[in-house]
């Protein structure tokens, strides 16, 4: 690892840190440690046993001035790993947006009956979330989500439970039947 130590009239950085004021005893013991030429702790502690490269620079004339972020992009890649789970892409929704979509929803609660609540994450991003009665079925969230966003109505499309993952391909069963009272369903182009 390389470390890059400052020395500065008002107290010491290491790589472009903050600053680290002479009088503290801790920054003391670290300093010293460098004095004799041994790995302080704490950069021990950092590297886990490995190799440290300790640069010293001296502006002791100067004091210290905290250097301004340099941007730096990342210049790796990304993989994607293999999920069912569809790539968010709009930020979450706040509460108010959560309960506005429950408010304008076109599902019927029978209040009297147990209900749930169902989250369903589109295909596009976003999500919708929606108070269900048990009984209801399977084929009642994709009526939702047709009702809702009906750009899917012409779209074909299977709904898989978030874990384990599962297609629910049995539209005739009930939320209860199916076991997915109080989850997040995930929609899938085909």
């Amino acid at each position: 690892v390389q470390i890059l130590l400052k020395l500065w009239r008002n107290g010491f950085s290491l790589d472009d840190g903050e600053l680290r004021s002479y009088s503290d005893p801790t920054n003391a013991q670290f300093l010293e440690s460098v004095k004799r030429g041994e790995i302080p702790l704490e950069l021990q502690r950092l590297v886990h046993g490995g190799q440290v490269n300790l640069d010293m620079e001296d502006h002791q004339e100067q004091e210290y001035v905290k250097p301004r972020l340099r941007f730096k992009a990342f210049s790796g890649e990304g993989q994607k790993l293999g999920s069912l789970t569809p790539e968010i892409v709009s930020t979450p929704s706040s509460p108010e947006e959560e309960e506005k979509s429950i408010l304008n929803a076109p599902v019927l609660i029978d209040d009297s009956m147990p209900a749930t609540k169902i989250q369903i994450r589109l295909a596009d991003g976003s999500r919708l979330i929606q108070r269900f009665n048990q009984t209801h079925r399977i084929k009642d969230i994709r009526d939702f989500i047709i009702q809702s966003r009906p750009a899917f109505a012409a779209t074909d499309f299977v709904l898989v439970t978030t874990f384990p993952n599962k297609e629910l391909t049995d539209e005739s069963l009930t939320l209860q039947e199916a076991d997915i009272l109080n989850t997040v369903i995930l929609q899938q182009l085909k």
